[in-house]
């Protein structure tokens, strides 16, 4: 990766846009950089090229290809290790307006508003002498099955992240999609066991999936829930995979399920609007999409896209970095408990820095 970081360092210092990314449980890392700073829609564009979508689905951009240098590298073996971060010294105001915002959402929920919201909330961590090339590479080596990503556009911002979120992979008129729910720390040593709430709030995020799909066709199979490995975590997981009678349905579907219940809650309109007035910051791109759009870029075949939800992010500033970590809340969750998976949340992050 030493030449490909040369020249996304080269192309920051220019105030240049760039992605560098690498797909789960790939050896290969691609960068796609742009030749000029403009900021380009993804919505006034038929370009393939990456996109990147905030959780609102207002700042919809991309990065196109056609104005890009793309390039790739097979990863070199290597061992990152990372922070042995076991405790983090709680926050109490934090914690207590988590806590509070948490039980305003249950009560939102035992009075019918909604089934199911996602709250979250933002931490800052301070870092000095920030070297973007080692951090993505320990995440690369510490979340193999992630989607590991690193982006920057100077009227965006620099973002990174390894999400274990699959949105939507394409492949002409196929789709494949992943209902993810439910979080608790991964032990080896222990056996999984999901409680009636981690099993609803899953259930929920693959009916509505499921239930979107069946507007634009008949052929959907999904898989029976299962629990996924995500670094120190584990989600339960159901596979979802489709196929349409016509690839301009494509951008509806985007659109429908964007952004899922596991990522905002159910019904989609009711948890938003609860989580734009409570949350109290702006999402941004947060628990948004990004990824492939229209191309994969190692094998340039077209009419394939690879879409990620950005979860297990962070924005990068001069001497801080902003994680952002959330949880699904149901009728039976319980405040510090919800409190205590964002903290275990944002270790992935922390254990980078």
């Amino acid at each position: 990766m030493r030449e490909l970081f040369r020249k996304a360092k080269n192309h920051f210092q220019q105030n240049l846009p760039f992605v560098v990314y690498c797909k789960p449980n790939s050896d290969k890392t691609i960068a796609i950089f742009q030749k000029n700073d403009s900021l380009n829609l993804l919505d006034e564009s038929e370009e393939s090229g990456f996109a990147f979508v905030s959780f609102d689905n207002k700042k919809r951009y991309l990065i196109p290809d056609s104005i890009s240098d793309i390039y790739f590298e097979k990863n070199e073996v290597s061992d990152f290790i990372v922070s042995n971060i076991n405790h983090v010294e709680t926050d109490l105001n934090a914690k207590k307006a988590f806590e509070n915002l948490v039980k305003n959402g249950v009560e939102a929920i035992q009075k019918n508003q909604f089934e199911k919201v996602v709250l979250s909330r933002k931490e800052i961590v301070e870092i000095a002498d920030f070297d973007f090339e080692l951090t993505f590479k320990k995440l690369f080596y510490n979340y193999v099955s992630a989607f590991k990503y690193c982006f920057y556009h100077p009227n965006i911002g620099f973002w990174m992240g390894a999400t274990p979120e699959q949105f939507l992979k394409i492949n002409e008129n196929k789709l494949k999609t992943v209902a993810l729910a439910g979080t608790q720390l991964f032990d080896e040593n222990e056996e999984i066991i999901w409680q009636e709430k981690e099993i609803q709030e899953q259930k929920i995020v693959t009916d509505y999936i499921v239930s979107n799909l069946n507007v634009f066709t008949n052929e959907v199979s999904l898989s029976k829930p299962y629990t996924l490995q995500a670094g120190t975590l584990a989600h339960i997981k159901t596979d979802v995979e489709a196929v349409i009678s016509s690839k301009n349905d494509i951008e509806k579907i985007i659109n429908s399920l964007h952004p899922t219940p596991a990522v905002c809650g159910f019904p989609k309109e009711k948890a938003k609007e609860f989580i734009v007035e409570n949350e109290g910051y702006e999402r941004e791109f947060y628990a948004g999409f990004l990824g492939e759009w229209k191309k994969n870029f190692l094998t340039f075949q077209e009419h394939q896209s690879d879409l990620f939800v950005n979860l297990r992010c962070m924005k990068i500033n001069k001497n801080n970095a902003e994680l952002f970590v959330g949880c699904g809340i149901t009728k039976d969750s319980i405040a510090e408990n919800e409190f205590l998976e964002t903290v275990n949340k944002s270790m992935t992050i922390r254990k980078v820095l």
